[in-house]
């Protein structure tokens, strides 16, 4: 990595210090300087880098030589370096250390780094250079990672606006402001609403059918929280779903789920309603104005599925199947409630709790009789040794690395030999200052600079069940398939092997970058895979084979209502971004009728609602929420060629996956690369079977 240095300094300290986020960083492997680093640091150390690029970028333009790949491609690649270091240090301490602060310095920062791309997107110098390149890339003689980054880069300027007209383009930076501001807020809102939110139970009684841990837990949070004598219930997944499995009280069952799913649509300072209107037609706008009938073509046209008609094709393909078992599914439960002796009808805050009565009468198995075999401990042993299995690569704690906080623990990532692959940070548990949900991202991503590879620097975050007392963190079955997931990504990071940055890593289409991540929960629950990890934390007892069996008996229990409520969210999605019109719409009324075209029963919401749906609307999934399942085909594929082997951790299957799909980046085209691994391109039917739906 081009490692900048810069003394900035600055006021109200006792004497004059260097900027730790600007200065060489004399750390191990060059990881962040956390202990150095304070929020007083971030304002500076932008400014800073976002000068030095500016310089970067005048430079290649004022270049007189005729431009050529290497120096204007390359070097539009290999700019910008201390701005990316400084953001994404900031971007991981926003998502997992966020404080009222670094929500006020983000949105100081986030208009000046739309600015900046813009600035950089519309140099009309720049992207002429850029677009001689293009132009003349016959003579240039380029592999095919070369023509990637230059039609990368060639595509990048006209998709940002290059080729608007004056006018046009001070619209165009208008809007992508907005978006940048309004996307902050939405997030902040959504963070904000899972704080809020507490089930205080100060009556024994209360708790009656939830399992030990999960009131030992509860009354830990209640603890830290200042409660005496009470048990704290969040709407943070693993509090709230625990609860509304196991919580005999109907009435609190109702309680702390509505509340989930009413998040940003309470009609106080936090509603979302309106910051999701808006972002939906500002994004309109800005696809009209570069030419695009919808947002969701202008996003789909860089995705594998090419268009929102095929989108809309594979979901559709799934829906109605889906549909009649999650139907099937609730008359299953509606018939428990009347055998108990009940007379009410099945409400969404009831399934998790009679979905869980059910798997236990018709598979004998408990979701709470498993957790004692999958302590979080043994899921990161579980995964590093699958890892090892497949490909050789070790793991090693290093505790002379900066944390940024006590809960991280760090791994050096090595070959089977011992030469350094990277750093995996690892950041698992549940806190206020971090949004909801589970991800991976970097600190630094792999690439080459003349030959010498820069290694990467990785991290997953999670927020799954604390340790309580002297019990480690007993995760549920969806808690191990989660941590399996996101180090998918952190492998499609570490294993990267490419020269540019800008094609690195998980810099791929959005509906093939979740293929490696869902993959891993395949081998997560295979039983060749289960007995090696899945083992009691007090006794050390292998997980039994009848637990197994049960395991691999249930696993398409409850695929109906799993299938749909994701199905839903992709819908919604694709539904607010094929809008052609920039009217802003009344975002439940909008919501309600996308539902009710689908035929969604009302026992199931979707996963996401639109209020706090920060993958569409914060994050980086508009028009993309439908990628996990695009990719759930390539990936039941993928591993039905490792099951028709006969063997799960077979080592030429593993090595071309690594080399083709791992490895790639994204090099090559999706389809292509995974045609490499496969031999064919992929078909549906492995993903109908495992989901139950053929």
């Amino acid at each position: 990595m081009l490692i900048f240095s810069g003394a900035l300094l600055f006021s109200g300290c006792s004497k004059e210090v260097e900027n730790p986020l600007l200065a060489k960083w004399d750390t191990p492997f060059q990881t962040p300087p956390f202990n150095l680093i304070n929020e007083s640091h971030y304002i500076p150390a932008f400014k800073v880098a976002l000068q030095k690029h500016k310089e970067e970028i005048k430079t290649i333009v004022e270049n007189e030589a005729e431009p050529t790949f290497e120096n204007t491609v390359v070097a539009l690649d290999n700019s910008g370096e201390l701005l990316k270091r400084v953001n994404k240090v900031f971007s991981a301490m926003n998502e997992s250390m966020s404080t009222e602060k670094m929500q006020e310095i983000n949105k100081e920062v986030t208009p000046m780094l739309s600015g900046h791309k813009d600035d950089i997107n519309l140099n009309p110098g720049l992207f002429q250079r850029v677009k001689s390149v293009y132009e003349n890339r016959e003579s240039e003689n380029l592999n095919t990672e070369q023509a990637r980054l230059l039609d990368h880069y060639y595509k990048k300027f006209v998709r940002g606006g290059a080729n608007l007209s004056d006018a046009d383009k001070d619209k165009f930076r208008k809007i992508n402001d907005e978006i940048s501001l309004l996307k902050v807020q939405f997030g902040e809102n959504v963070l904000k609403e899972n704080n809020r939110f507490e089930l205080v139970i100060t009556d024994q009684a209360d708790l009656a059918g939830l399992p030990d841990g999960v009131v030992s837990s509860a009354a830990e949070a209640a603890k830290e929280a200042g409660y005496e004598d009470s048990w704290l219930f969040t709407i943070s997944k693993p509090s709230m779903l625990p609860f509304i499995t196991y919580s005999e009280n109907r009435d609190l069952r109702e309680k702390i789920y509505t509340a989930y799913v009413m998040k940003g649509n309470n009609g106080n300072e936090l509603d979302n309603n309106k910051n999701a209107s808006k972002l939906a037609a500002l994004r309109v706008k800005k696809a009209n104005l570069l030419g695009y009938k919808t947002f969701a073509h202008f996003v789909l046209e860089e995705n594998m599925a090419g268009e929102p008609e095929n989108v809309y094709e594979l979901l559709n393909k799934l829906w109605d199947p889906a549909l009649e078992r999650a139907k099937s599914e609730r008359e299953e439960m509606q018939k428990m409630i009347y055998a108990e002796g009940n007379d009410f009808e099945l409400e969404s805050w009831d399934w998790w709790y009679y979905s869980e009565k059910v798997k236990k009468a018709k598979y004998d198995l408990d979701e709470d009789e498993l957790r004692p075999y999958f302590s979080v401990e043994n899921a990161i042993e579980g995964v590093f040794g699958l890892a090892t299995d497949l490909w050789g690569i070790q793991f090693v704690e290093r505790t002379d690395i900066q944390k940024y906080h006590p809960d991280v623990k760090v791994f050096e990532v090595k070959e089977e030999d011992g030469s350094h692959i990277g750093i995996l940070y690892t950041d698992y548990f549940p806190r206020a200052s971090k949004r909801a949900g589970a991800w991976m991202d970097e600190f630094r991503r792999q690439h080459k600079v003349d030959g010498k590879m820069i290694t990467p620097i990785i991290y997953n975050v999670g927020n799954f069940s604390k340790p309580t007392g002297n019990k480690p963190a007993l995760l549920s079955l969806d808690e191990v398939l989660t941590l399996f997931h996101e180090f998918g990504h952190a492998l499609h990071g570490l294993l990267s092997d490419c020269t540019y940055e800008s094609l690195a890593a998980t810099e791929t289409p959005r509906d093939f970058v979740e293929f490696p991540s869902q993959v891993m929960e395949n081998w997560a629950m295979h039983p060749d895979v289960l007995k090696n990890y899945a083992k009691h934390y007090e006794t050390g007892e292998v997980i039994p084979a009848d637990l197994i069996k049960k395991i691999q008996n249930a696993s398409q229990f409850n695929q109906g209502f799993a299938t749909v409520e994701y199905l839903a969210a992709s819908y919604l999605d694709l539904d607010w971004h094929t809008l052609s019109d920039p009217t802003e719409k009344n975002a439940a009324e909008f919501e309600k009728a996308s539902m009710t075209k689908i035929g969604l029963i009302d026992e199931i919401f979707p996963r996401y609602r639109t209020t706090y749906f920060n993958h569409i609307f914060s994050g980086g999934y508009s028009a993309g929420y439908y990628s996990y399942i695009w990719s759930e085909v390539l990936d039941a594929d993928a591993f039905n060629a490792f099951v028709q082997s006969g063997d799960v951790l077979n080592p030429e299957l593993a090595s071309k996956y690594r080399k083709y799909i791992l490895s790639s980046g994204g090099t090559d085209d999706a389809m292509e690369l995974y045609k490499k691994f496969r031999g064919a391109e992929p078909e549906i039917e492995p993903l109908l079977k495992r989901r139950g739906l053929n």
